[in-house]
């Protein structure tokens, strides 16, 4: 595991990078390969994918071409919805290991919160994590009633619920939630598609530290204990994205970027779970 990027310790004792590489839209073997090379340089070790991206394989391809050992690397996977549907969770986690090409992944998280499934898809997913083929379990778009749900049911707490958050919807309740249960938060779309990067407030506390206004929105996730996964296939975004350690932002700073939130979700729900619930 790189030295640069701090680790979380998840409630399971085991160590996970707070900054990773998101991997969604990146396709083709070329692509991720040439992604991936960057991102491992730069440092990265998490990399995080989901089988309704439909670039395990590629991805399971550029892992093996880094040549970087297995125990260095921290592989996330999730479930997606139609396979909650059809109870196919085994075949579909086994599935997604076979195109990684990988004996294990590190984390495996339920996608969203499927009415009438998750709970069922979470047992499962419990047999996975003690088979030792999903190192750590987790949740992804579960707000705090799904949550509740998930503990009248199982004594086993999600290691990570993974939800998008970023300056402009803080997901305060939510997160503080999460954090007073143990369960750590990571931000997908922590850029908010870069719907920030010329915010007026983000850009001035930039020019204090010498940083993008992206970069002050990002140290602001991590130094609330939010992990962060960001994607892009530029490479000078892809080292920016982590070039976030060597500053810290003043409490006042904190307090004044909190005061953007307006609740822009930036990340589409998928068409079977509009007006399923989720928060």
């Amino acid at each position: 595991m790189s030295s640069e990027i701090p680790a979380f310790l998840l409630n399971d004792e085991r160590p996970m990078p707070k900054a990773g590489f998101g991997v969604y839209k990146i396709t083709g073997d070329e692509g991720a390969a040439r992604a991936l090379e960057t991102a491992l340089e730069a440092g990265y070790r998490l990399i995080d994918t989901a089988s309704v991206y439909k670039n395990e394989e590629s991805i399971g391809k550029a892992i093996r071409s880094a040549n970087i050992p297995r125990e260095e690397l921290f592989i996330t996977s999730k479930v997606w919805n139609t396979a909650q549907r059809m109870g196919d969770i085994e075949g579909a986690f086994n599935r997604s290991l076979e195109r990684l090409k990988l004996d294990y992944v590190d984390l495996y998280l339920i996608h969203w919160p499927v009415p009438g499934c998750y709970p069922e898809t979470w047992r499962l997913l419990e047999k996975i994590h003690q088979s030792g083929r999903a190192k750590s379990i987790g949740v992804s778009n579960f707000g705090i009633s799904h949550l509740e749900h998930l503990f009248e049911i199982s004594g086993i707490i999600p290691a990570v619920n993974q939800i998008e958050c970023h300056p402009l919807w803080n997901r305060k309740e939510l997160v503080a939630y999460c954090q007073e249960r143990g369960i750590v938060v990571q931000a997908y779309a922590p850029v908010a598609r870069g719907a920030y990067a010329d915010r007026e407030i983000l850009t001035c506390i930039g020019k204090k530290y010498g940083k993008t206004a992206v970069q002050v929105g990002l140290r602001w996730l991590i130094q609330q204990d939010i992990g962060i996964i960001p994607k892009s296939v530029s490479k000078d975004r892809i080292l920016s994205n982590i070039d976030i350690f060597d500053f810290e932002l003043t409490k006042s700073e904190m307090e004044t970027i909190d005061t953007l939130d307006e609740h822009l979700r930036t990340a589409s729900i998928p068409d079977d779970m509009i007006g399923q619930g989720v928060e």
